[in-house]
């Protein structure tokens, strides 16, 4: 049975501690930055800008089914991830090495992107359904192990610069990724310019929905390939020479353990759960923001995809900021301070409307006026953008912060329960979303609910210690 300490780290341990192990070459730490830029793609193609809008306006019967559609394939990924997630940590511990998991998560991922190609318009929507639920699982248990590995090839004073660096990578692979769909698949016979095609690539069909199906293909293939250099250039631990019947076996009586000792990990439990409530309300701003934008200003895919670039630009710089920020003054402070932007900004970001700013200044616009003209419009993507700085410290130094906490000898099974935690109320603030707006029939009135979660999960942060907590096994 295991006894589990929690304390800070020992004062006479070295400052850049990697659990006994020299930090890993500048190279391999590079190579694993690199792994923000293969799987953010598929976040900003596929789970927010450009598949969704395809999703419910075309695919399904009509965009309120849709919609719930959307939800019940956000869930069931949800829960899934929430049950197994745990379980494949501690295992993955037990075993040893991280990257044989991660190859089989790729795989996974890989797949369920791919056969998104075959979402054609009137077609059954549950082969669609189970592509994006196979694809997210698949994704979300990658991200788990790569995660895990990071403690492991970096001191503690390096974490906190790499995973800002990381984020950052990934924000500019999404800004890159939504570009070259622009280029060369959205744009062509909608835009004439030097640089962009007079027909989209491949010969792909707009009438089709070829231009929009492809993104899937495009996601997976870019995952697998610039996963590469982690696999290849930074080390794995050493393999505890068990099978995988004896790792499940192991990993099952590690998480039950841990479970049952939970209260000894009070500081840990006291973060989840902050970065519970603060994390499921800054994503839902994220993904309904765009919701909200298109709506009030009338914007259809193209400006969308334009919208995501911009938002995400700042949001990579934020994190690369955050990056140098965690460096300087740690993760709790850097996150506290960019809780708050989060806050202000958004709820500036409510007052705008099409012909009014501050809630109460109305501002005349024709009805004709070309998207980002106005000045409704460009004061919304100035306040995104600085909603975008804020958001990315906040995605990079929440991760820190549990690599800073969290007991070595148990990495990868607590960054299974932090994406247990970061899933398992991920409905809370859409449902809450719902009902409101369906009561208020006010979408702002709706997306408020949103500040209390986020407000309260700051509110238990100020309290969570930013020390490693120690796990003595007898």
């Amino acid at each position: 049975m295991s006894e589990i300490i929690e304390g800070a780290i020992p004062p006479l341990q070295p400052p850049h501690d990697t659990g006994g192990r020299e930090p890993a070459s500048n190279w391999a730490q590079g190579a694993w930055v690199f792994y923000e830029w293969a799987n953010q793609t598929y976040f900003s193609l596929i789970t927010i800008f450009l598949f969704p809008p395809f999703f419910t306006n075309v695919l399904a019967p009509n965009p309120v089914a849709g919609q719930a559609y959307w939800g019940y394939v956000q869930a069931i990924a949800g829960v899934t991830i929430a049950l197994i997630s745990p379980l494949l940590g501690a295992m993955a511990d037990a075993a040893g090495r991280r990257k044989p998991w991660i190859v089989a998560s790729m795989i996974m991922c890989a797949m369920g992107c791919f056969t998104l190609w075959f979402a054609v318009p009137g077609g059954p929507l549950l082969h669609v359904m189970i592509s994006l639920i196979v694809a997210a699982v698949g994704m979300e248990f990658a991200i788990i192990f790569a995660n895990a590995m990071l403690p492991t090839i970096a001191s503690d004073r390096r974490i906190g610069l790499l995973s800002g660096i990381g984020i950052g990578m990934g924000q500019l692979a999404a800004i890159v990724a939504l570009i070259l769909v622009l280029i060369f698949f959205q744009l062509p016979g909608e835009v004439t310019a030097s640089f962009i095609p007079s027909e989209p690539l491949f010969g792909l069909s707009k009438a089709a929905h070829e231009t929009d199906r492809i993104v899937g293909p495009i996601s997976g293939a870019w995952f697998v390939l610039f996963m590469l250099p982690l696999l290849f250039m930074v080390p794995d631990q050493k393999t505890k020479g068990i099978g995988r019947r004896e790792a499940a076996k192991q990993g099952l009586f590690r998480l039950w353990e841990t479970l049952k000792s939970v209260r000894h990990f009070r500081n840990i439990g006291l973060y989840l759960l902050s970065r519970m409530l603060f994390y499921d309300g800054m994503t839902a701003i994220f993904v309904f923001g765009g919701i909200l934008a298109a709506s009030i200003f009338h914007w259809g895919a193209m400006q969308m995809a334009i919208y995501g670039v911009w938002v995400t630009l700042f949001a990579a710089l934020g994190a690369f900021i955050g990056g140098w920020a965690d460096l300087k003054l740690g993760s709790k402070r850097t996150l506290v301070w960019s809780i708050v932007g989060v806050v202000v900004f958004f709820a500036v970001i409510l007052s705008f409307d099409k012909d009014r700013i501050f809630f109460v200044i109305h501002v005349p616009v024709p009805d004709d006026a070309p998207a980002f003209s106005t000045l409704p419009q460009q004061l919304f993507l100035g306040m995104i953008a600085l909603f975008g700085l804020m958001v990315g410290p906040v995605i990079a130094s929440s991760r820190t912060m549990m690599a800073r906490i969290a007991p070595r000898e148990m990495m990868t099974e607590f960054f299974g329960l932090f994406a247990l935690c970061g899933k398992a109320t991920a409905w809370i603030a859409p449902l809450f979303i719902g009902i409101v707006t369906e009561i208020t029939q006010n979408q702002r009135y709706g997306l408020m609910v949103t500040i209390p979660l986020i407000l309260i999960g700051l509110a238990l942060l100020l309290f969570v210690k930013e020390e490693r907590s120690s796990a003595v096994v007898h």
